[in-house]
């Protein structure tokens, strides 16, 4: 049975909740999916100093569930539609690591150019810069920002689908797209209600993260411990394990 370690870098344990059902009911019954959600932080990611904790969180879950001890895994899904502390976790852990965003991108670059359809304004230049970062920028055509922020749209799904529905219709229209990504941890599970009405495919970043987080599945699963060349001053007791 292959494993796989979910991060929720927000602190919503509702969130938490609502990724581990749709990631579970996406990988099927020879998947073990174990999610975790951050121990500090935000509730809901939704600006620069969020991403920015969220990222150090991250990374903290990655510690504490790859602690002697814990269930091993064979890969890694940062749980959030911004994948924050993903080039820091890739660059140490010695497990295969992937984020909502950048499954989503690799899955909408395949078949052309894309846009994204996210809540909370504040996240457009966020990914902005992270699809450039990934190498996406060309596939990327634009992103189209609702009001409400992933968490507010989680909380009223039924007015939520009406809204992104007629979202990534207009992003479609406007940037004359192959694919929509909706993007967002809290809108796992809507991309499926929205198809039907949505001129394009519509890209579910948590199904396309557990997918390519699949994909990217080793069979040999290694520890955390002591890989930082260096001793880490305040983390948490598992975090500052991993260094000297």
């Amino acid at each position: 049975m292959r494993r796989l370690l979910l991060i929720n870098p927000n602190t919503s344990a509702a969130i938490s909740a609502l990724i581990q059902m749709h990631a579970q009911a996406a990988a099927g019954s020879q998947v073990s999916i174990n999610t975790r959600t951050a121990r500090f932080g935000a509730p809901y990611i939704s600006c620069e100093a969020s991403y920015a904790v969220a990222g150090h969180a991250t990374l903290d879950a990655w510690a504490a569930a790859l602690a002697p001890g814990q269930e091993r895994f064979d890969s890694v899904l940062i749980g959030c539609f911004g994948d924050p502390g993903l080039l820091a976790l890739r660059q140490v852990s010695q497990l295969p690591v992937t984020g909502l965003a950048e499954a989503s991108f690799i899955a909408a670059a395949a078949q052309g150019r894309f846009a994204i359809v996210t809540g909370g304004e504040r996240w457009k230049p966020m990914l902005e810069r992270l699809a450039h970062s990934l190498g996406f920028g060309p596939q990327l055509a634009g992103i189209h920002t609702v009001t409400a922020t992933g968490a507010e749209l989680a909380a009223d799904p039924l007015a939520a689908q009406v809204l992104l529905a007629r979202a990534c219709n207009e992003a479609a229209s406007r940037w004359g797209v192959q694919t929509v990504i909706l993007g967002g941890a809290g809108l796992a599970g809507m991309a499926a209600a929205l198809q039907p009405v949505v001129a394009v495919p519509v890209i579910d970043s948590v199904l396309a993260g557990v997918s390519h987080a699949l994909l990217q599945a080793q069979q040999e699963t290694l520890q955390a411990s002591k890989v930082f060349d260096f001793a880490w001053s305040g983390v948490s007791a598992e975090l500052a394990a991993t260094g000297l």
